[in-house]
């Protein structure tokens, strides 16, 4: 998985294999607490959110590097 900032810094793109889909960039916090919450209300997923959760706090953690 792979979290990507938009050129003009707007949006950031979420692509996993030939699924991607784009958010805009004031959504980050929202889209980061529902991955963190599906292990939370589906156990039974196992570890399949961390590599979306992974990639946007690096995201997140650019962002406030930048």
């Amino acid at each position: 998985m792979k979290a990507e900032l938009s050129e003009d810094g707007q949006s950031f793109t979420l692509t996993r294999g030939a699924w991607s889909n784009s958010y805009p960039l004031a959504d980050l916090p929202k889209w980061m607490a529902f991955y963190r919450k599906q292990p939370l209300d589906f156990p039974k997923s196992g570890d399949s959110y961390a590599a979306s959760i992974a990639a946007l706090e690096a995201l997140a953690a650019r962002l406030d590097q930048g």
